[in-house]
């Protein structure tokens, strides 16, 4: 966060301003800058009329100035209130500071060369943060020993953390550097800060951050805001979409000045605060939108892929099935074509039939299941198994299939058991020269 851009000052500028404050005994360089800067840099004529402001007559190049009443808000500038120390009045004070001008001079000057050489040799320790949030801690507990518990609620962390939260919550933010070494420091804590309406305004209305400039974290604060004197506060708000100080408040100030200032710089903001809720809730809602369409969105695409997912599903379903009947009609045809083979091979293996007239012939009549009737002759000394091998031989035979006699109905061992592995001859099988036999199909047992 940065302060406003300066015009840098000459070298001559910078001198005047340093003799002017000798002479004059403000502290505060703005207020000396501007006084000179109204005169046109003329050191006389500017000790000159602050001599007649002191002495109680009006000044021509700077009347006494006025409570702000309004601010411009299209004017981008910190609102500043600066309490200064009384100064001694009449011609034997300024008399005395004229006196003690070159003392005055020369010491500023050394301290100036001493300070800028001592960085060199020992950095200032408060230079390096290494804990933010005990210094922040550490000042809150050395602030309640000394001052007591009636204070304003503190932001127990970082400057950043506080800024963060400000920013997120929309809230103003008020800064507090304590300088603890300052003469006005003691007084403001115990007569302003801790004082009931104050502390009131402040916890109801913003969030309140504080540190000792003598440690880390309050120190780099203090680089960052650059104050003149103490008491010194800040007034920070989220501004054009940016943290920015909004107002600054230095010096002593009363109670009841503390509560105006502030609602003053909070009033003539207020437009800029009005705007960033508006503008947030109005991203807020076309966020809350764009997440509702997201959902729709998401929700028609899972909607979708479920489909698609069923689909698949059921294709890959399809497939499976088609595969599995293919396979099946394969190994049915496979089947099949074994089948025939050993058929043909069977067949092949047949003896011939033999003659009519052979005396140890005989006929039989195979009724099949599709009532298909097939006569052949056999030999009375052949085996059983020739009539299986001949009835399998067959296109219109089942595959698996038993052979039963009429009467007396008996099912005739055509092929080899472990009980018996040689089948009977047909004469030992009691058959006659004619005989009827019936093919029964076993293929679906």
């Amino acid at each position: 966060m940065a302060a406003p851009e300066e015009q840098e000052l000459s070298q001559a500028q910078t001198e005047k301003l340093l003799q002017f404050q000798d002479l004059t005994g403000l502290e505060s360089m703005d207020q000396c800058r501007r006084t000179l800067e109204q005169h046109n840099w003329n050191i006389e004529a500017a000790v000159q009329d602050r001599l007649n402001e002191q002495e109680g007559v009006p000044s021509v190049f700077n009347p006494p100035p006025a409570r702000p009443l309004q601010v411009n808000t299209g004017d981008h500038r910190v609102y500043s209130y600066i309490v200064s120390r009384p100064q001694p009045r009449g011609l034997l004070g300024w008399s005395y500071y004229l006196i003690m001008l070159p003392f005055r001079f020369t010491y500023y000057t050394l301290m100036d060369i001493f300070r800028f050489a001592l960085r060199f040799i020992r950095p200032d320790p408060r230079g390096r943060v290494t804990d933010p949030v005990g210094d922040v801690v550490s000042f809150i507990h050395s602030f309640e020993e000394k001052y007591g518990r009636s204070h304003p609620v503190f932001y127990q962390g970082t400057y950043s953390q506080a800024l963060n939260d400000a920013k997120r919550e929309l809230r103003y933010l008020l800064v507090y550097l304590h300088g603890e070494d300052h003469q006005d420091t003691d007084e403001f804590c115990r007569n302003t800060l801790c004082i009931e309406e104050v502390l009131t305004f402040i916890n109801t209305r913003m969030l309140f951050w504080a540190c000792s400039t003598s440690r880390p974290e309050g120190y780099r604060v203090s680089q960052a805001l650059r104050e003149n004197t103490y008491p010194f506060l800040a007034m920070i708000m989220l501004k054009d979409r940016k943290m920015t100080v909004v107002g600054r408040l230095e010096g002593l100030i009363q109670p009841e000045d503390l509560i105006n200032q502030l609602n003053f710089i909070m009033e003539a903001n207020q437009t800029y605060l009005t705007s960033e809720r508006l503008e947030r809730e109005e991203r807020n809602q076309t966020q809350v939108l764009r997440q509702q369409q997201d959902e729709a969105y998401l929700e028609s695409l899972r909607a979708d892929q479920e489909k698609e997912r069923k689909k698949k599903e059921e294709q890959e379903q399809r497939r499976q099935e088609e595969e599995a009947a293919r396979q099946t009609r394969l190994a049915e045809e496979r089947r099949q074509r074994t089948l025939a083979e050993e058929k043909e091979r069977k067949s092949e293996c047949l003896p011939p039939e033999p003659p009519q007239d052979d005396p140890d012939c005989l006929e039989i009549m195979f009724k099949l299941p599709n009532d298909t009737r097939v006569k052949r002759r056999f030999l009375f000394s052949q085996s059983l198994t020739i009539i299986h091998d001949f009835l399998f031989s067959l296109k219109e035979t089942p595959e698996k299939f038993q052979i039963v006699t009429s009467f007396p109905r008996r099912v005739l061992p055509c092929l080899p058991t472990e009980e018996q592995p040689n089948p009977p001859t047909l004469k030992e099988a009691g058959l006659s020269r004619s005989e009827v036999l019936f093919v029964q199909d076993l293929t679906d047992d």
